[in-house]
């Protein structure tokens, strides 16, 4: 059976990387997690210390840097999952900690940075067999994927998730604050200049806003099975 290359996009919080990850895993592909990729870069620029004092980027050595910056995806055997290798090196512990995650969204907005994963990331997903989720996966990184999904739930059902995840964390949370910050990453992922997210004409619509992850898991490896059996 051919395998094909799946693009999920969608809003924070709307559980496309629960989704992706367990589809994946259902059916033997690899899940690439592009927002490792900024993470690695992060973590790369950190390392050769490529950010002033103040928090600012060096951007031009960093541009000059960039064809050195490797990343790919290796199945770990033990947990099922990929993980995240930057130049060789496993790095999936690394790129999770509080130092990267506080320097990535400057790094993920350069455009230059955002073209050298896109072409990393359409190299990965070249002989299909890939599952990747993002904001622009269907409409820049793979615009001729064979299964496209755009996910999304209403903004209050996003933010109660959210809310809840938190409480289950032990973690303080308002859930009004969070609310503020569902609409305004919305508004800020639908208007950037690079890669703006927005639906693909040719995507299926998925409003998990009332659906159990089982059902939504299941709603999607139905799609996948319908997908290959038209490849």
């Amino acid at each position: 059976m051919k395998k094909i290359t799946i693009a999920i996009d969608g809003h924070s919080s709307c559980g496309k990387s629960t989704m992706a990850k367990e589809l994946a895993r259902r059916v033997g592909y690899i899940y690439v997690d592009t927002g490792a990729m900024y993470r690695s870069v992060t973590l790369y620029a950190l390392r050769n210390n490529l950010f002033r004092q103040d928090g600012s980027i060096l951007t031009e050595e960093l541009r000059a840097q960039m064809p050195l910056i490797h990343i790919t995806f290796q199945l770990n055997e033990e947990t099922g999952r990929p993980d995240t290798y930057l130049n060789g090196e496993c790095v999936e512990q690394e790129i999770r900690s509080l130092e990267v995650s506080n320097h990535v969204s400057p790094i993920a907005a350069l455009p230059f940075v955002r073209s050298a994963m896109v072409a990393q990331q359409q190299a990965m997903g070249r002989g299909g067999g890939v599952v990747m989720d993002g904001r622009d996966i269907g409409t820049v990184v793979f615009p001729d994927a064979e299964l496209k999904v755009f996910v999304t739930a209403s903004a209050e059902v996003r933010a109660q998730r959210r809310y809840d995840e938190l409480q289950q964390k032990g973690m303080p949370a308002d859930f009004a604050d969070i609310l503020k910050n569902v609409v305004e990453r919305d508004y800020i992922d639908s208007h950037r200049k690079v890669s703006p997210l927005r639906q693909a004409e040719d995507a299926l619509l998925l409003d998990n806003s009332h659906m159990t992850i089982p059902e939504q898991n299941e709603w999607l490896m139905q799609q996948f099975i319908r997908s290959t059996s038209d490849a």
